[in-house]
C-alpha cells in the first residue's frame, strides 16, 4: 500500500498520513460496540443517581452528560491499565470490534511496509475521545480528554525500548480537523530521544523544542497518521462543536521490548510463523484482565523513565 517515497518519508521526517486504512464496516463496528458499552456505563450511572435519564440520548449526548456530572467514561473505554496504581476490579474494554481494528490486514499491510512481516501488537495504546474545548471543566488537563503535549513516543516508554524497531498508527474514528483538534507534528526525528517532564502530561521540557515549524496532520475516518517513536508530536484543541475519536495503535518487531513489558502484547502478524498470530480477541482480553490481577498485589511499576524534579523540568 505504501509507496517507496512514502516509506523515505516516514525514516526521514518521523510521519506519514494515509488515508482510507481502515475499511468503513471495521469502524462501524467499534462505533457500534462502543455504543453498547456507552449504553451499559450510562444506565449503571442513571440507576445510581448520578446521571440524568438517558432514553432517546444519542452516545454523544450520553457522553456529554455524564462528562459533565463528573461520571468516568474514558478508562471503561480504553484499551489499557492506567500508569498509575492499578486496583483489582479497574475498568478496561476489550471486544471483538476493536481487536478487529488491532488487526485489521489493511493496517498491518502498512505497518509491514515500515517494520518488516513480524508484526507484535505493542501495550502502549488508548482510546482517545476529545470532547469540545467549552464542555472541558476547568483546569482539565488530561491528555486523553484535552490537547496532548508535545512528546516522543519513545519518551513514554522504557529505556529497554529505546532501540526498538516501533511504528504508532493514530487511527481516525471521526475525521480528525484543524478545528476538533487533528495531531500536529514537528518533521524530523535527527535530534534523537529529547528529555521529558511528568507534570500536567509527560512532554518534551521546556524550552528544548521550538514548535513555530509544527504541521497540521488533518486525516479522515479510516485514515491513519504514522508516527516513528522519535518524531515529536502533539494535538490542537477541539474548538469544534462535535467529539474527536481516534485509537492509538502502536506495533514493533516481534521479540524486541516494547517500552512496557509488564503490559501484555501478541503477535498481531508472523510470515515466518503464521501460527503464533493472535486471532481470537477473547485471547487479548484474558492478557489484560490477568495482567490486571497480577500488578494489583504488586508495588506500583512506573510507565516510563522521567522524574518530574529533573533539573531540565525547572
Amino acid at each position: 500500500m505504501l509507496t517507496a517515497s512514502q516509506v523515505a518519508q516516514f525514516q526521514t521526517q518521523g510521519y506519514l498520513v494515509v488515508e482510507d486504512v481502515i475499511p468503513a464496516p471495521v469502524i462501524s463496528a467499534v462505533r457500534v460496540e462502543y455504543a453498547t458499552l456507552m449504553d451499559q456505563l450510562y444506565a449503571r450511572w442513571e440507576g445510581e443517581g448520578h446521571v440524568p435519564g438517558g432514553e432517546g440520548l444519542s452516545f454523544w449526548e450520553k457522553l456529554s452528560a455524564s462528562y459533565a456530572v463528573g461520571c468516568d467514561w474514558f478508562q471503561p473505554m480504553d484499551i489499557s491499565l492506567p500508569g498509575g496504581e492499578i486496583e483489582a476490579d479497574c475498568p478496561m474494554h476489550f471486544g471483538p470490534a476493536i481487536f478487529d481494528l488491532v488487526v485489521e490486514d489493511r493496517l498491518l499491510d502498512v505497518i509491514e511496509h515500515l517494520i518488516g512481516p513480524e508484526i507484535t501488537s505493542n501495550p502502549i495504546q488508548h482510546v482517545r475521545i476529545k470532547p469540545p474545548s467549552p464542555q472541558l471543566a476547568e483546569g482539565e488537563a488530561r491528555a486523553h480528554i484535552t490537547s496532548t503535549d508535545w512528546h516522543q513516543d519513545r519518551g513514554v516508554g522504557h529505556e529497554e525500548a529505546d532501540a526498538t524497531d516501533m511504528v504508532t498508527a493514530w487511527v481516525a474514528i471521526t475525521d480528525a480537523t484543524v478545528e476538533n483538534g487533528c495531531l500536529q507534528v514537528l518533521p524530523g526525528i535527527d535530534d534523537g530521544l529529547l528529555p521529558h517532564c511528568p507534570q500536567v502530561q509527560t512532554a518534551i521540557a521546556p524550552k528544548h523544542l521550538d514548535t513555530s515549524d509544527a504541521v497540521p496532520l488533518p486525516v479522515k475516518s479510516g485514515g491513519a497518521v504514522l508516527f516513528h517513536p522519535l518524531v515529536p508530536h502533539a494535538s490542537l484543541p477541539n474548538r469544534s462543536q462535535g467529539f474527536r475519536w481516534s485509537f492509538d495503535l502502536r506495533y514493533n518487531v516481534t521479540g524486541q521490548p516494547t517500552g512496557r513489558d509488564h503490559f501484555p502484547s501478541f503477535v498481531a502478524r508472523s510470515r515466518m510463523a503464521p501460527e503464533t498470530a493472535l486471532r481470537d480477541w477473547r485471547g487479548w482480553r484474558d492478557m489484560w484482565f490477568n495482567t490486571r490481577s497480577r500488578l494489583a498485589h504488586q508495588p506500583h511499576i512506573p510507565i516510563h523513565r522521567w522524574a518530574s524534579d529533573a533539573p531540565f523540568c525547572a
